[in-house]
This record gives structure tokens, C-alpha cells and sequence, in this order.
């Protein structure tokens, strides 16, 4: 089973375009329309056209069909197309998706994209106002009843627990809040450019639902963001220097729910990327030291501390200080704290602008980054390389 070996993807293929739209809090136009704009950003940083497209990935959650876009954007004929679950944690897994079909020969370049108006359209945080019944639902009514409403309420169970574990108070989710918006602040993409904030202002922030405040929580956001992927051997004709695919991997745990795994034996860690992190670390070879820089889903900040646990950069109730002391650039593009809300797409485009050597805090010599999904959820992982 590929939980208990290594798989043979990494290595063969690669990220060559990546485009976005603004990020913003009222697009002022259509999903299908950031998502056409989106791709043929990516194609045109590819060095590619619609033309060259045989292949679509997006997230269930998505309200523009591979179809449809491929319609709007002028691509012809697909080979395929695919969409993956669970919101935020699908981000990496379609990369995964994409470098499956290019690595099989069923196509050649896969687009990856993701558009919503989350900020002026449907948003996320606002809570469950309706669900149709499912098997997956069901689990929330255990919950909901009881008023674990929104995604903010069912972290904070899993939140408090860990600050109790480990005899902490919420300062220590600050210091993952503070270093995101230090990034964003000299990101003039992100939508708080030039507003760091201060450890006192993390604390000042009002409570949400203790012990998170406002600003453990992400923002919501109106946005595309596209990536482009093709065989490795491709890539060296193209334009741009390729962000090689070391690994990818999905990645659930036992007893899992989604954003509501309250009956497991613990609530202090992420079982779903302990897996991810135990797949990444067997194919790619390498170890928590070897990575450069760290791009991990900060939906919300204590989940980036349990993140970094999981993968073996430091011990469990040790992330705090692990951040406070820079131990591991992280969110250098300001995160989904600071930069935007794109269910952690915009993510994977900072990991690619590190290999580059484009971001705008860039990590010197920084060779392989690390990029995960949606954390409290079924998710995924990336590990992305230069290829020396």
C-alpha cells in the first residue's frame, strides 16, 4: 500500500505557469470569469496556449466545470478532467492529480485552478445555513445542535485542547499570525501590504470563539489562481525554470471527519497530514532540515503549529517557539492570513515564485519548499523541487 512505501511520481513532472487575478473584496465579476483569467495567466507565464491544454482539474466546491472553462478559455479537446473533496485540502492533492495524468501519458499539460467570491459572494466562515443530506453530513449533527456552527468553532475545540496539553496560552498562535503579516506587508499582492502587526495587536484582536481571535482566523477573499503542469522533460523547453514535483500525496486519518474528528484519542495533532508528511518524507527521501521553506495552510494559526509537529521540524507543543524563533521560513507571501483566501492555490504559487527565485521575500538558495492543504479535513501535500 503507497501509506507504507514510497511512490514512483516524484521527479516526473513539473509546475511551469502560474497566474492569478487581483485578490480582492468584491471582484465585481463572475467566478467563470476570474477562473478564464486565472488560466490564461498561467498559459501565458508557461509560455503556453490554450491549444496545448488537454487536461482540467479544479475542486468539487468549484462552480466553474472543466467544461465550461475550457469553453471560456478557448482550449479544444480534453483528455482529462478531475475534481477532488474537501475543500482547502483538495490544493495540493489537484497538483497531484495533474502530475498523475502528465506521469501515465493520459495528458500532456493539466491546468489546476481554483475561483470563488468568497468575500462578496458565498462565504465559508459565515457557517452551515443549509446542507442536503449526506452520509458525510450526518456527523455534524452531533455538532451543530450544540452550536459548533462554523469552521472557526470546530478549531477551537481542538485549539483549546492543545493549549492545555501543553500549558500555553493563545500568544503562542500570535506568533504565527504576526509573521504572516510581517510577509504580507512587503507583498504588494496581499490585501493587508504594508499593515504588519505586533503581538499586542494579536492579543488586542477581539475573541471569535475563544481561544481564537480575529486574527487567528483567515480572511475571505474574491479570486482565481491557476497552475500549469506538464512532464518534466517538457518543462526544460519552456520559459520559465520549472518547480519540479519531488512529491505529492494525499492523506486521511482514522476516525476522520471533516473539521469534526472530535473522537479520536486526541485532539492535539493532524492524524490527515501525519500521513501526508509520511509520504512526502519516503518519496522525496528527504528530511525536515533539507526544506527551505515552508508553506503550510493557515485557515487558522494553531493548525500551522500542529502542521509543523506532524512533519517533524520540532516536538509536540514546541511549534510555538519554533516560529517565534524563524526556525523555518514560513508564508512568505503572507498566507491566507495575510495575502489571500484561495483555499491555499495561492500557496502553491508562492512555492513555485521560492524555486524561481522570484518571490518578493525571497529565501536565498531556497531549493525545495514545502506546501500542504486544508488542515482539519482530508488533505494534501507537496514537495516541490529545482530538479539539481
Amino acid at each position: 500500500m503507497s501509506v507504507r512505501r514510497a511512490d514512483s511520481l516524484g521527479g516526473r513532472a513539473a509546475i511551469v505557469g502560474i497566474g492569478a487575478t487581483e485578490f480582492s473584496k468584491d471582484a465585481g465579476r463572475s467566478e467563470l470569469k476570474l477562473a478564464v483569467e486565472a488560466v490564461r495567466t498561467a498559459l501565458d507565464d508557461a509560455g503556453l496556449t490554450p491549444a496545448d491544454v488537454d487536461g482540467l482539474v479544479t475542486f468539487t466546491m468549484d462552480t466553474s466545470p472543466e467544461i465550461t472553462v475550457a469553453q471560456a478559455a478557448g482550449i479544444g479537446e480534453l483528455s482529462f478532467f478531475s475534481r477532488i473533496h474537501y475543500g482547502g485540502g483538495a490544493a495540493c492533492a489537484t497538483v497531484q492529480q495533474a502530475a498523475l495524468a502528465v506521469a501515465s501519458g493520459v495528458a500532456d499539460v493539466v491546468v489546476c485552478y481554483r475561483a470563488f467570491n468568497e468575500r462578496s459572494g458565498r462565504r465559508f466562515g459565515s457557517g452551515v445555513q443549509h446542507r442536503e443530506p449526506t452520509a458525510e453530513g450526518t456527523a455534524l449533527g452531533w455538532n451543530l445542535p450544540f452550536g459548533l456552527l462554523t469552521p472557526a468553532s470546530w478549531v477551537a475545540m481542538a485549539a483549546q485542547r492543545y493549549l492545555h496539553t501543553y500549558n500555553l496560552t493563545p500568544e503562542a498562535f500570535g506568533h504565527v499570525a504576526v509573521t504572516d503579516r510581517r510577509h504580507a506587508a512587503r507583498n504588494p499582492a496581499a490585501y493587508f501590504y504594508e499593515k504588519p502587526i505586533t503581538l499586542a495587536d494579536h492579543a488586542a484582536s477581539r475573541w471569535i470563539v475563544e481561544p481564537l481571535r480575529l486574527l487567528d482566523c483567515c480572511q475571505e477573499t474574491d479570486g482565481g489562481q491557476a497552475i500549469v503542469v506538464t512532464s518534466a522533460e517538457r518543462a526544460r523547453d519552456l520559459p520559465r525554470p520549472p518547480a519540479v514535483i519531488v512529491a505529492a500525496a494525499q492523506g486521511a486519518g482514522r476516525a476522520q471527519e471533516q473539521m469534526t474528528s472530535f473522537y479520536r484519542d486526541g485532539l492535539t495533532g493532524l492524524p490527515e497530514m501525519g500521513v501526508v508528511a509520511r509520504q512526502l518524507w519516503r518519496t522525496s527521501g528527504l528530511t525536515p532540515s533539507e526544506i527551505d521553506v515552508g508553506i503550510l495552510y493557515d485557515h487558522f494559526t494553531p493548525f500551522v503549529l500542529m502542521q509543523l509537529e506532524e512533519f517533524g521540524f520540532c516536538g509536540p507543543g514546541e511549534a510555538a517557539g519554533f516560529v517565534a524563533d524563524d526556525a523555518l521560513p514560513l508564508n512568505t507571501h503572507g498566507g491566507q492570513l495575510g495575502e489571500a483566501y484561495l483555499h491555499g492555490m495561492n500557496g502553491i504559487a508562492e512555492a513555485v515564485r521560492q524555486i524561481r527565485g522570484t518571490s518578493v521575500n525571497q529565501i536565498s538558495g531556497a531549493a525545495r519548499t514545502l506546501v500542504t492543504a486544508g488542515t482539519g479535513v482530508p488533505t494534501s501535500g507537496l514537495i516541490l523541487g529545482t530538479g539539481d
